[in-house]
């Protein structure tokens, strides 16, 4: 974990992405709640990260500021070698069209569109189709996420499940450097859950994925190859692979410390 504000080839060190000594706070004055307070992290490259920590941590804030979704007040944050808290809309739009995946809880697929136009998404808001090795990349895909005989089938006429793999499969369609996942299982049951879990942990060791995943389940964070767990908007522990078990005992450490 990067916690420092080193000068420093941010790819060749093998972070996709980085945060220095950022700060958020909403209200002004004795109202002030700071959400963020000093985090300085670094996600690495092909690895699937979990972010954790109880509600009011600061860890949805920390992702939206990474995925350049939300501003920071103080502090930088970096994509690559993108330092993005300075860039303007415009050109935060499109560098997070082109080198960002998101995975909701709320799957936030398009309900006009079939399978196949949702996955498209990213390469018709970028105004482009995609190249010939991008098309066969998507119906890999497609067939490994067991989509191909649901392209032509609209939102509603999934099952929770087949939804959140087909925003699975719109996030990775453009290999971005990072894919976002917010308490992706959220709304599935237990089973369901474990198969996406499986998937985003199957794009990271056999495709190389970078992700990044918000989420307060134990068994959801046990996926991952790295835990960084926040508490009062400060990251207050990292650990590798750990089992449900061992998370969960450890976040309960930090609430009864609370």
């Amino acid at each position: 974990m990067q916690t420092h504000n080193a000068a420093f080839d941010h790819d060749e060190a093998g972070l996709v992405a980085r945060v220095s000594r950022l700060t958020k706070s909403y209200g002004a004055g004795s109202n002030a709640i700071s959400a963020l307070d000093g985090v300085s992290i670094g996600i690495r490259r092909g690895e699937f990260t979990a972010i954790m920590g109880p509600s009011g941590s600061g860890k949805s804030t920390l992702m939206h500021i990474m995925a350049g979704l939300d501003t920071a007040t103080s502090g930088q944050a970096w994509l690559g070698n993108t330092e993005i808290t300075s860039l303007r809309d415009e050109d935060l739009t499109i560098l997070r069209r082109r080198r960002v995946g998101f995975v909701f809880q709320s799957f936030n697929l398009v309900p006009t569109l079939d399978v196949s136009g949702n996955i498209l998404l990213p390469f018709e808001l970028d105004g482009r189709r995609p190249a010939r090795d991008e098309g066969e990349w998507i119906d890999r895909l497609i067939d490994s996420l067991g989509l191909r005989d649901r392209l032509r089938h609209r939102p509603h006429e999934l099952s929770g499940g087949q939804q959140q793999r087909v925003a699975i499969a719109r996030a990775l369609a453009t290999r971005p450097d990072l894919v976002f996942a917010d308490e992706p299982t959220g709304n599935l049951d237990s089973r369901t859950s474990r198969e996406v879990l499986s998937l985003l942990a199957a794009s990271s060791t056999d495709y190389g994925q970078s992700i990044a995943m918000v989420t307060h389940d134990p068994i959801a964070a046990s996926y991952a190859d790295r835990i960084l767990f926040l508490a009062d908007g400060r990251v207050v522990e990292e650990r590798g692979r750990s089992t449900a078990e061992e998370i969960s005992s450890f976040m309960l450490g930090m609430e009864k410390a609370a």
